[in-house]
């Protein structure tokens, strides 16, 4: 039940599927003991008892568009949010993605924050134009340095304290308390226990560029461990090109394609290190889930990437097998790391990107504090 005076927050998503479950959870945390009531918004997606509970909000409401229904003008969708807002007392908006800041705009008069979890939202004129025609009322936020950047270049003219940054983060203590052992781990994934092995998680796609990792992986094998293997860990489009391409380098035996693991970032002690080629990386969550499980990280120097490794692990140029393998044979070398290291990235964890620290940034940024006041 809602009453017309408690304080709520719209949280307006354009679906829960992959990360964006997490996405809602993560910004309805920002409420905890404060006066606000969280309402979220799911516009795609069937009613779910259990994404209701992974939400963690006070409301949950599932519009229950499929989503070439919300493609064009979205006129349906932005009536249903009229009748929303009309019976709750609603202070802000935070919207995810790029149609849901769309409706909320023109189905409410309230302020939004729109939350960017990619590159080239505002790329389109058609969108530079309908964001500046909102300017009083809208806010961005991207997950990374680098998607605020290309924002703030794409709207040349807005303020900076309009166009933030706030990191995707996670909830550590949960995420290490399921962690499932590395022998344990390792039976799971069909992996053998004495192998010394390169982990890698993700859809095979084109902006994931698998094809560099085993590359790079191909190139450093002769001076690995004897028995080393490369698991990657996801399904998608590529999965036969990325496999002949093993096959090609002569390294299948040494690859392994695990599938789609449910509940996959449980078994990450299974890696030895953990290797992130994207091409195209805004952020890189799943970063953070290897460093909660102490597992030395490489990444590509590109896109959010960066951000979340710099001084706690390994870089490579973008696109460049022979630095992966040199970073790779590297990472062999220094064995397992120490607990000093371990310690040093849950630092970092803690200081960045952890639900507390990600909280306090919230609260302090202009362009939440100005709706405060």
């Amino acid at each position: 039940m809602t009453t017309p005076t408690e304080l709520r927050v719209l949280q307006f998503c354009h679906g829960y599927d992959g990360p964006f479950l997490d996405c809602a959870r993560q910004y309805a945390s920002l409420f905890v003991g404060t006066p606000y009531k969280v309402t979220t918004v799911y516009l795609t997606g069937a009613p779910s008892v259990e994404v209701e509970r992974g939400s963690a909000s006070d409301e949950v409401v599932f519009l229950d568009y499929r989503s070439r229904d919300v493609r064009g003008l979205k006129l349906k969708a932005i009536r249903d949010i009229k009748r929303l807002v009309a019976g709750r007392n609603f202070q802000f908006c935070i919207a995810h993605r790029f149609k849901p800041i769309y409706v909320a705009l023109l189905g409410t008069d309230l302020p939004v924050i729109g939350v960017h979890h990619g590159f080239g939202d505002y790329q389109r004129l058609s969108r530079k134009l309908f964001a500046n025609c909102f300017r009083k009322r809208l806010a961005l936020l991207g997950v990374s340095n680098a998607v605020r950047n290309e924002i703030r270049a794409c709207l040349p003219s807005w303020p900076a304290e309009r166009i933030e940054t706030l990191y995707n983060r996670i909830d550590i203590a949960a995420v290490q308390a399921e962690q499932v052992c590395r022998d344990d781990a390792r039976a799971h994934l069909g992996l053998p226990q004495d192998a010394w092995v390169v982990g890698n998680v993700g859809r095979l796609h084109p902006d994931k560029d698998q094809a560099t990792l085993i590359r790079g992986f191909a190139q450093a094998l002769p001076q690995l461990p004897t028995g080393s293997l490369l698991a990657i860990m996801g399904s998608g489009r590529l999965e036969s090109a990325l496999k002949a391409l093993a096959v090609e380098l002569g390294v299948s035996a040494s690859v392994r394609f695990l599938g789609q693991v449910p509940q996959g970032r449980r078994y990450f002690k299974a890696f030895d290190v953990f290797a992130l080629t994207s091409d195209h990386e805004p952020f890189g969550m799943v970063l953070l889930e290897a460093m909660a499980a102490g597992v030395p990280v490489i990444c590509s120097d590109c896109g959010g990437g960066r951000e979340v490794v710099e001084g706690v692990g390994r870089l490579f140029a973008l696109a460049d097998r022979a630095a992966l393998a040199s970073q790779l044979r590297a990472q062999a070398l220094a064995a397992q790391p120490s607990a000093d290291q371990q310690e040093v990235a849950f630092a970092r964890l803690q200081a960045c990107f952890s639900d507390a620290s990600v909280v306090r940034r919230f609260w302090t940024l202009p362009l939440v504090t100005g709706l405060r006041e």
